[in-house]
Parts: C-alpha cells; structure tokens; sequence
C-alpha cells in the first residue's frame, strides 16, 4: 500500500513511523526552522503528531551518525570515500541540533539515541559494502519523506520535508556514484 492510497492521515502517519527505522534525514531547510517561534506558534492544533514525526526523525538521524562512524572505523574506505563519509556524518550531526531545537521550540523533548545499533557488521567487508550499507539507509529517507510530508499538520514543517527530501535524493546519488551504478537510476520514486 503506498502514501496515496492510505485510507486516513492517522493510517499515514502509523505506516511513517513503522517504516522509518531506516530514515536518515538531510537539508538545509530544517536550518529554516531552529529558532522559529512563528512556526511554533502555528503549529499548535498539531504539536503532538508533528513533534512524534520529528522525533522519529531524529532518531533516525542519530542511528545515520552511528552508520556513517561504523564505516569511518572500518578501515575499508579508501581516503575520498572516507572524507564523503564523515561529511555526510557531519550533515547528520547538524540535523539533529536543528530537529532537537525545532521539537524544543514546539514544547516536546528531543528523542535520545540508543546504546547500541543492529547494523549488519559481518557482512561489511569491503569498501563497496560500506557505500551499498550507506545507500541503503540513504533510499530509505527518500522513501520515507514522500510518505512524511502530507503527515505533517504544520505545512512550513512539510515543505521542509520537501526539500528533506531532496537533499536525502542527493546523498543517495552522489553513494550510487561512488558504487559505480547509475546516480539516479529511475524518472520516479516510490
């Protein structure tokens, strides 16, 4: 079943939220929403939903650090591959401040990260393997977001999924591109 054919936001957002244990979010445009108390403001039939979504995100965003921190002390990324890495990383770093401070702003608390991640461990054994485990969570945020943005009750939350959105496309081209597969190897994304 996909976004469009859910039968209620409710059914939406639960399928978001079921789903998101792969998410890894990007974007400058959250930078648009730390600090904003217009936005807070508008938000306030909708804090709740919204502030459980950002906080899905969030943690998502904490286990892509912990992803991209695996790779970096693997030893199997060769030094360009290795500066990528701890790029996206730091791009990660940055949207967990921002998302922290906007759920701050719109009165809940920020979601912590675990202990300890279930990534696949034994079966990264080559650089390759590292940048397919990276695309993986990279795809995942693709699909995730378009499912996200008509969730949000606050529409300044969900243009800035929009261009979440977007940003995680390119993470995602740019790990194709390294893996030496097409970058964007469909007109459309499900």
């Amino acid at each position: 079943m996909s976004f469009f054919q859910m039968s209620s936001p409710l059914a939406a957002r639960r399928l978001f939220l079921g789903r998101s244990g792969g998410l890894v979010l990007s974007g400058a445009a959250v930078a648009l929403l730390a600090g904003n108390d217009v936005l807070a403001a508008k938000s306030e039939g909708s804090k709740a939903g919204d502030v459980d979504i950002l906080n899905t995100a969030i943690g998502a965003e904490l286990e892509a650090i912990a992803a991209y921190q695996l790779g970096a002390e693997s030893k199997l990324l060769s030094k360009p591959v290795l500066e990528l890495a701890l790029t996206f990383q730091g791009h990660h770093k940055a949207h967990v401040a921002l998302l922290s401070g906007t759920v701050q702003k719109l009165g809940g608390k920020a979601a912590a990260g675990k202990g300890k991640y279930d990534f696949p461990v034994d079966q990264l054994k080559t650089e390759l393997d590292v940048l397919k485990f990276a695309a993986k969570l990279e795809q995942g945020a693709v699909s995730a977001y378009l499912g996200a943005v008509p969730l949000f009750g606050n529409r300044d939350l969900a243009k800035a999924a929009a261009s979440i959105l977007g940003d995680e496309a390119m993470h995602w081209a740019v790990l194709r591109q390294a893996m030496g597969e097409a970058p964007v190897p469909v007109a459309f994304m499900t």
